[in-house]
């Protein structure tokens, strides 16, 4: 059976100790392989227990030999948005990647190639910043309903996406007066477009939804970031999925697919030798009309 275990770290970086949860796969106790690692980031208002809600269906994909064997964190980080705060007050970006993730390497039986970010929410759009920024550390991101906005700076965010944080919420992160500045280079869009090369070059796998009926309407910052990822040329799957809302029951199939994506990334499943030959010919055929056509179009 799998175990969830709760423990904490020291930290000066920001408010410590910070308290975070651990769920084991089966038989980990007696296992002697490396397990990848799986930080899942809670959304705001949330906490680390937020393992205790996706613990079912993990074990169901563990069950159904959907899901790879992992150890999953998530740790309890306030509604930080995960970001160094501009004032230095609080710095949660330094504190999961300087900190929090090497003392987990120290501590875990961890496989450093399969570190995934993943997380929904506020803890989507930490994915997506912290995979984006730092694409050679991650091995794939996973963002439910990540809480980004459909702009690459902050001159061009609508009134529509930004009306659910208050003006207080954001100076206490982004500086008083609000840096505009601070906030570009922090944002999501604005890294993938600056750090779109490494990012297609670390071949880290990104997963990607969002609900049609989201009442804080995320749709539109998870459509703007796929159609910025087609631009870009990088491989991804995103997934809009109809008349689901921020919360539900929506979100218990959407977990399902979200994390079934990991095991399509490291056990895929078209292995037939007749299909994959099948794919190679092709490939060749497409080369070989590509250079000799005088077709224009």
């Amino acid at each position: 059976m799998s175990s969830l275990k709760i423990s904490q770290i020291e930290t000066k970086l920001v408010p410590g100790p910070v308290v975070y949860s651990v769920l084991y796969p089966d038989n980990y106790e007696e296992s002697t392989q490396k397990y990848p690692l799986i930080l899942f980031l809670h959304g705001g208002g949330d906490n680390h227990t937020i393992l205790n809600k996706i613990k079912p269906i993990v074990e169901e994909l563990w069950k159904r030999k959907m899901l790879l064997d992992a150890i999953i964190v998530s740790p309890s980080c306030t509604r930080s948005l995960y970001m160094d705060y501009q004032n230095g007050t609080e710095q949660w970006e330094s504190f999961l990647i300087r900190e929090f993730i090497p003392y987990l390497i120290s501590k875990l039986p961890l496989d450093r190639e399969r570190i995934i970010m993943s997380g929904i929410s506020m803890g989507g759009l930490g994915s997506l910043r912290l995979g984006f920024k730092y694409p050679n550390l991650f091995d794939a991101i996973v963002a439910f309903e990540p809480a980004i906005e459909p702009a690459i700076e902050w001159k061009d965010v609508e009134p529509e996406d930004k009306y659910y944080r208050s003006s207080d919420f954001f100076e206490k992160i982004f500086g008083k007066p609000f840096d505009v500045n601070y906030w570009n280079i922090n944002n999501p869009m604005y890294i993938l477009k600056e750090n779109s090369a490494n990012i297609k070059k670390s071949g880290i796998k990104i997963y990607l939804e969002a609900g049609t009926e989201d009442f804080f309407g995320l749709y539109r910052g998870a459509e703007f970031l796929h159609q910025l990822l087609c631009d870009q040329n990088i491989k991804h799957e995103y997934r809009v999925v109809y008349g689901a809302d921020h919360i539900g029951p929506s979100l218990e199939e959407r977990f399902f697919n979200g994390f079934s994506f990991l095991n399509r990334i490291y056990n895929p499943p078209d292995t037939d030798p007749k299909h994959l030959a099948f794919r190679a010919m092709m490939k060749k055929e497409k080369e070989k009309y590509l250079k000799n056509s005088d077709y224009n179009g």
